[in-house]
């Protein structure tokens, strides 16, 4: 399997940030596509085409019934994520630092390293790594955690091969770039795409074990959900939900603290905003149409307020509906792990007003979702000027 590089948007990438007028981002930019990415993509996909030569039972690793887990960002998936993680020898995911690098030779490359400083250098690497970490990730874990040996989201795998919606975080030209309606792609794109996710998952499963189940967090793939059964037919879908008033104007908050050291004007930022904002209805609405269409798929719907409320009884109806037996010990472990997720509470409050955002508008076009979930009492107050609808605990600067 050869590595895949979308040529197409390379190129395209590179006609906006050369027309960019902002010139620290258009320096940047430029930097990044015409050095970085050329010695990183190849490195990778020389790396990726060896795995073939010196692994060739990877081609015998199957990808079995899959657990993709979507949903609007910040509706609880890194939470879901987190308990179905404490099931140990059930389920495979990618760690950060695995995204970054697919290859499978990278990653027992960087495995043996690993041991080689905790067993011979007494951690100096270590120790580096995680001032590293400190400095890179700190000051967002107030928001989201991250961190290079836990788990992330599957889209990194495709960074480097110009295919991942991350790339918006850096580049944020939503209109121009499209890495989320995978639906509306052409079907040999679509197969391109998911043909080489399949082989990096498949790397993944031959170095976790090969009896695991491949687990994915991915809000950026709620986009793809009827794609994704495409071509996982046996795969399984959890799909998370949060009241939009607390989600839609939580993301632009944190995609907009990423924008500011661009130099973007407001009208530019505002005008990017307003597309995240009309994408955001559609991942609402698309994984639960994709779901009604597709019945013998099994899934799962995880309400963000049971999620917080219960974790426990919340995952054991999860496993439940995916039809996944649950352990003794992993029972135990949850309920443990249940009580310290009922003190968290969120650190940051968000107007809808900040990014131009009107309640009726999110109750109209998502009113069958509200009806479903019974978020009509928790509508944002009206407020003034003077009192904005708000949501979360701090003010967000």
């Amino acid at each position: 399997m050869f590595f895949l590089f979308d040529f197409a948007n390379y190129f395209k990438m590179l006609g906006l940030a050369w027309n960019e007028k902002v010139p620290k981002a258009r320096y940047r930019y430029l930097a990044v596509l015409l050095i970085g990415v050329p010695i990183t993509s190849t490195f990778h996909a020389i790396c990726f085409f060896l795995d073939g030569i010196f692994y060739p039972d990877l081609r015998k690793v199957n990808v079995e019934e899959p657990i993709f887990m979507v949903g609007h960002a910040r509706s609880g998936t890194t939470l879901t994520h987190r308990l179905l993680s404490q099931d140990g020898g059930r389920f495979s995911s990618f760690l950060l630092y695995e995204l970054y690098f697919p290859s499978l030779i990278q990653k027992k490359v960087i495995r043996w390293i690993a041991r080689l400083d905790e067993e011979h250098w007494r951690g100096l690497l270590a120790g580096q790594v995680q001032a590293w970490e400190e400095w890179r990730y700190g000051r967002m874990r107030n928001m989201h955690s991250m961190g290079l040996t836990q788990p992330e989201e599957d889209d990194i795998v495709l960074y480097w091969s110009m295919a991942a919606g991350f790339w918006i975080t850096k580049m944020p030209y939503m209109g121009d770039l499209d890495f989320y309606a995978m639906n509306d792609w052409t079907p040999r794109k679509r197969r391109r795409y998911n043909n080489f996710y399949r082989e990096c998952v498949r790397r993944q499963l031959y170095l976790n074990g090969t009896q695991l189940i491949h687990l994915s967090k991915n809000p950026m793939y709620s986009g793809r959900v009827a794609s994704l059964i495409e071509a996982f037919p046996d795969c399984k879908i959890i799909v998370n939900v949060r009241n939009p008033y607390e989600t839609i104007p939580s993301l632009m908050s944190l995609m907009r603290g990423g924008w500011k050291g661009m130099g973007w004007d407001d009208a530019q930022q505002a005008e990017t905003l307003s597309i995240l904002a009309d994408q955001s209805f559609d991942t609402y609405l698309h994984p639960i149409e994709a779901l009604d269409a597709n019945p013998n798929t099994k899934a799962a719907i995880i309400d963000y307020r049971d999620l917080t409320s219960d974790p426990a009884a919340t995952i054991e109806k999860l496993y439940s509906d995916l039809d996944l037996p649950m352990t003794k010990q992993y029972q135990e472990v949850l309920a443990q792990q249940g009580k310290r997720e009922r003190k968290h509470n969120a650190k940051h409050e968000y107007s809808l007003e900040q990014f131009g955002l009107e309640a009726d508008e999110i109750r109209t076009r998502l009113d069958v979702l509200f009806d479903r979930f019974g978020w009509e009492d928790e509508a944002p107050d009206a407020g003034g000027d003077d009192s904005p609808a708000v949501i979360g605990g701090t003010p967000d600067v």
